[in-house]
């Protein structure tokens, strides 16, 4: 990935679904004035600024964890519901959007992501490949997000980078391959394809593909599990079995989704260019 502070590419994040390492301007761009108290997950999350005043940040984990444990959870509060997408929203469904209200905002994007943001089950999960202190917190904008008005180009350094990213919806199937997705991602591309023109039969037959694409994330699902085993046994000594993991920062379960509460990440819109689109 692109040092942060010495790459002569500007690194940027938009606090999601925005930018990452993102090719961008030069020019001075406001800081967020963050409206929650910081640091937000002090336990488990360093946010490192490059500077006061323009917008360069990124977070580094201060936590070793296995794969596809919990790291956070995004609770109510301090996340609420959006009225609409902006540059700080998360997509948590279809027509649905949250903002996050703390230091997760921080997390960048990339294409070989260390966190999986699973908006279904509320949850911020450990990557296949586990995390310790010190590696850059990141996940897959388009994991959540479907559409962005302002397209990015990637720079993350990853051999299987996906260049221009602008969401799910402008991405093939190739693009999207062998990537964590949330539920409302796979709906959104299944009725892409729908609309598309598949008629049943053959391997565009939707049913079909779901099935396989189902399959293929159960295969490495597995793989993962039996990787998060090992590491986990090797690490602890144990032949007896494996204890679940709980979630670092003490998060208690959190409350179904109600109205919003506190100031909203839409008030800090303006510091930063494009929106998310509502689908």
């Amino acid at each position: 990935m692109l040092d942060l502070f010495s790459s002569t590419t500007t690194t940027i994040t938009t606090n999601h679904p925005q930018h990452h390492q993102a090719a961008a301007s030069t020019d001075a761009m406001a800081p967020l004035t963050p409206h929650w108290t910081q640091p937000s997950h002090p336990d488990v999350q360093e946010v490192i600024k490059a500077s006061e005043t323009e917008f360069l940040t990124k977070s580094l984990s201060k936590v070793a964890l296995p794969p596809f444990a919990v790291f956070s959870k995004m609770s109510f509060p301090p996340c609420t519901l959006a009225d609409k997408p902006t540059y700080a929203t998360v997509q948590c469904g279809k027509d649905k959007h949250l903002d996050l209200n703390s230091d997760m905002l921080y997390i960048n994007h990339s294409c070989d992501p260390s966190l999986i943001f699973d908006t279904g089950n509320l949850n911020i999960l450990v990557g296949p490949k586990g995390l310790q202190p010190g590696d850059e917190l990141t996940f897959f904008y388009p994991s959540t997000e479907w559409s962005m008005a302002q397209p990015f180009d990637c720079f993350c350094g990853a051999p299987t980078c996906r260049g221009t990213i602008s969401g799910a919806r402008d991405m093939t199937d190739a693009q999207l391959d062998g990537l964590w997705l949330n539920g409302h991602i796979r709906e959104l591309l299944d009725e892409r394809r729908r609309s598309n023109g598949s008629n049943g039969s053959g391997a565009e037959d939707p049913t079909a593909r779901a099935l396989q694409e189902a399959v293929s994330q159960a295969e490495r699902g597995v793989e993962a599990a039996r990787a998060a085993l090992r590491a986990y046994t090797e690490a602890h000594g144990s032949r007896d079995g494996v204890k679940g993991v709980k979630s670092v920062n003490g998060d208690a379960d959190f409350p179904s989704i109600a109205g919003r509460r506190g100031a909203s990440s839409r008030e800090l819109a303006g510091e930063m260019g494009g929106d998310t689109i509502v689908v």
